[in-house]
Protein backbone atom coordinates (compact mmCIF):
# COMPACT_ATOMS: atom_id res chain seq x y z
CA UNK A 1 0.00 0.00 0.00
CA UNK A 2 2.81 2.41 0.55
CA UNK A 3 3.31 4.99 -2.34
CA UNK A 4 -0.32 4.15 -3.67
CA UNK A 5 -2.46 7.03 -2.56
CA UNK A 6 -5.59 5.60 -0.35
CA UNK A 7 -8.30 7.15 1.79
CA UNK A 8 -7.67 6.93 5.20
CA UNK A 9 -10.25 8.03 8.29
CA UNK A 10 -8.53 9.06 11.36
CA UNK A 11 -10.38 10.02 14.57
CA UNK A 12 -9.09 12.31 17.07
CA UNK A 13 -9.46 12.87 20.05
CA UNK A 14 -8.89 14.49 23.66
CA UNK A 15 -10.03 15.09 27.62
CA UNK A 16 -6.92 16.11 29.25
CA UNK A 17 -5.78 19.78 29.16
CA UNK A 18 -1.87 19.67 27.32
CA UNK A 19 0.92 22.20 26.22
CA UNK A 20 0.49 22.95 22.74
CA UNK A 21 3.81 21.89 21.60
CA UNK A 22 4.43 24.96 18.72
CA UNK A 23 3.48 27.32 21.86
CA UNK A 24 3.82 26.11 25.02
CA UNK A 25 1.11 27.30 26.24
CA UNK A 26 -2.02 24.98 28.02
CA UNK A 27 -4.41 23.98 25.42
CA UNK A 28 -8.10 22.67 26.24
CA UNK A 29 -9.14 19.32 24.49
CA UNK A 30 -10.72 21.21 21.72
CA UNK A 31 -7.83 23.46 21.20
CA UNK A 32 -5.14 20.61 21.07
CA UNK A 33 -7.76 18.83 18.85
CA UNK A 34 -7.60 21.65 16.16
CA UNK A 35 -3.81 21.76 16.56
CA UNK A 36 -3.84 17.65 16.46
CA UNK A 37 -5.34 18.66 12.65
CA UNK A 38 -2.85 20.87 11.43
CA UNK A 39 -0.05 18.53 12.86
CA UNK A 40 -2.03 15.88 10.33
CA UNK A 41 -1.62 18.74 7.83
CA UNK A 42 2.28 18.70 8.42
CA UNK A 43 2.76 14.95 7.20
CA UNK A 44 4.59 14.06 4.41
CA UNK A 45 2.55 12.32 2.41
CA UNK A 46 -0.78 12.78 4.07
CA UNK A 47 -3.57 15.20 2.68
CA UNK A 48 -6.20 16.30 4.98
CA UNK A 49 -9.58 16.74 2.89
CA UNK A 50 -12.00 17.28 5.39
CA UNK A 51 -12.43 17.56 9.31
CA UNK A 52 -15.69 16.94 10.94
CA UNK A 53 -17.59 19.00 13.54
CA UNK A 54 -16.34 18.18 16.93
CA UNK A 55 -18.27 16.46 19.28
CA UNK A 56 -18.38 16.31 22.75
CA UNK A 57 -18.81 12.71 24.65
CA UNK A 58 -18.30 11.11 28.06
CA UNK A 59 -15.59 8.32 28.19
CA UNK A 60 -16.60 4.84 27.19
CA UNK A 61 -16.27 2.66 29.78
CA UNK A 62 -17.85 5.10 31.85
CA UNK A 63 -15.11 6.38 34.30
CA UNK A 64 -15.72 9.33 35.84
CA UNK A 65 -13.29 10.90 33.89
CA UNK A 66 -13.54 14.65 31.85
CA UNK A 67 -15.69 14.56 28.48
CA UNK A 68 -13.86 14.06 25.53
CA UNK A 69 -13.71 16.54 22.38
CA UNK A 70 -13.85 14.04 18.96
CA UNK A 71 -13.74 14.60 15.28
CA UNK A 72 -13.21 12.63 12.55
CA UNK A 73 -10.48 13.70 9.42
CA UNK A 74 -10.61 12.14 5.95
CA UNK A 75 -7.60 12.20 4.24
CA UNK A 76 -5.45 11.06 1.15
CA UNK A 77 -2.43 9.17 2.00
CA UNK A 78 0.86 7.99 0.37
CA UNK A 79 1.76 6.00 3.38
CA UNK A 80 1.30 2.62 4.54
CA UNK A 81 -1.02 1.86 7.10
CA UNK A 82 1.83 1.01 9.66
CA UNK A 83 4.08 4.46 8.50
CA UNK A 84 0.89 6.31 8.65
CA UNK A 85 0.32 4.84 12.45
CA UNK A 86 3.86 5.57 13.21
CA UNK A 87 3.07 9.24 12.29
CA UNK A 88 -0.26 9.53 14.52
CA UNK A 89 2.28 8.10 17.54
CA UNK A 90 4.55 10.95 16.90
CA UNK A 91 1.99 13.31 16.73
CA UNK A 92 0.49 12.56 19.92
CA UNK A 93 3.49 12.24 21.75
CA UNK A 94 4.61 15.90 20.89
CA UNK A 95 1.08 16.32 22.74
CA UNK A 96 2.00 14.73 26.24
CA UNK A 97 0.18 11.51 25.65
CA UNK A 98 1.32 8.94 27.81
CA UNK A 99 0.46 5.24 27.40
CA UNK A 100 -0.70 3.86 30.80
CA UNK A 101 -3.77 1.86 31.32
CA UNK A 102 -6.19 1.04 28.80
CA UNK A 103 -8.95 3.67 28.37
CA UNK A 104 -7.09 6.28 30.54
CA UNK A 105 -7.77 10.27 30.36
CA UNK A 106 -5.15 11.67 27.32
CA UNK A 107 -3.86 14.83 25.80
CA UNK A 108 -4.66 13.65 22.34
CA UNK A 109 -6.04 10.04 21.20
CA UNK A 110 -5.50 9.51 16.93
CA UNK A 111 -6.85 6.06 15.87
CA UNK A 112 -6.70 5.19 12.24
CA UNK A 113 -9.69 3.99 11.86
CA UNK A 114 -10.03 2.82 7.67
CA UNK A 115 -7.51 3.10 5.00
CA UNK A 116 -9.25 2.24 1.73
CA UNK A 117 -11.34 -0.88 3.42
CA UNK A 118 -8.20 -2.38 4.08
CA UNK A 119 -8.51 -5.79 6.46
CA UNK A 120 -5.98 -6.07 8.62
CA UNK A 121 -6.73 -8.62 11.45
CA UNK A 122 -2.86 -8.87 12.13
CA UNK A 123 0.16 -6.76 13.41
CA UNK A 124 -0.58 -2.62 13.93
CA UNK A 125 -2.41 -1.37 12.74
CA UNK A 126 -5.24 -3.70 12.73
CA UNK A 127 -7.82 -2.42 9.83
CA UNK A 128 -11.03 -1.23 10.51
CA UNK A 129 -10.07 -0.16 14.21
CA UNK A 130 -11.89 -3.25 16.01
CA UNK A 131 -13.74 -0.94 18.07
CA UNK A 132 -15.08 2.02 16.22
CA UNK A 133 -18.25 0.07 15.08
CA UNK A 134 -19.16 0.73 18.48
CA UNK A 135 -18.36 4.42 19.21
CA UNK A 136 -21.10 6.82 18.63
CA UNK A 137 -18.14 9.23 18.72
CA UNK A 138 -16.30 7.96 15.52
CA UNK A 139 -19.88 7.21 13.77
CA UNK A 140 -20.96 10.39 13.94
CA UNK A 141 -18.27 12.63 12.61
CA UNK A 142 -16.89 9.63 9.99
CA UNK A 143 -20.39 10.41 8.78
CA UNK A 144 -20.04 14.21 8.73
CA UNK A 145 -16.86 13.53 6.25
CA UNK A 146 -17.60 10.31 4.40
CA UNK A 147 -21.83 9.20 4.63
CA UNK A 148 -21.29 6.47 2.18
CA UNK A 149 -18.61 4.79 4.27
CA UNK A 150 -19.10 0.69 4.76
CA UNK A 151 -17.91 -1.29 7.23
CA UNK A 152 -15.09 -3.43 5.49
CA UNK A 153 -15.39 -6.07 7.80
CA UNK A 154 -19.10 -6.11 9.03
CA UNK A 155 -20.16 -4.49 5.27
CA UNK A 156 -22.64 -2.27 7.10
CA UNK A 157 -23.30 1.70 6.18
CA UNK A 158 -22.24 3.92 8.88
CA UNK A 159 -26.08 4.64 9.21
CA UNK A 160 -26.90 1.34 10.37
CA UNK A 161 -24.00 1.29 12.45
CA UNK A 162 -25.34 4.21 14.43
CA UNK A 163 -28.98 2.97 14.37
CA UNK A 164 -27.27 -0.43 16.38
CA UNK A 165 -25.50 1.71 18.92
CA UNK A 166 -27.00 1.54 22.35
CA UNK A 167 -27.53 4.63 24.12
CA UNK A 168 -24.31 6.84 24.40
CA UNK A 169 -24.18 10.36 25.62
CA UNK A 170 -22.99 12.81 22.97
CA UNK A 171 -23.96 16.25 21.51
CA UNK A 172 -22.57 17.94 18.54
CA UNK A 173 -20.37 21.45 19.21
CA UNK A 174 -21.26 24.34 17.45
CA UNK A 175 -18.44 26.07 15.32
Amino acid sequence: MEGKVVSVLIAVGANLVCADPVSGEEASPAATCEAAVDALRGVPGLAVEAISPWYESEAIPPSGQPPYINGVVLGKSQLGPEALLSALHDIETRFGRVRSVPNAARTLDLDLIDADGLVQTEGAPLLPHPRAHERAFVLLPLRDVCADWVHPVLKQPVDALIGALGPQIIRRLTP
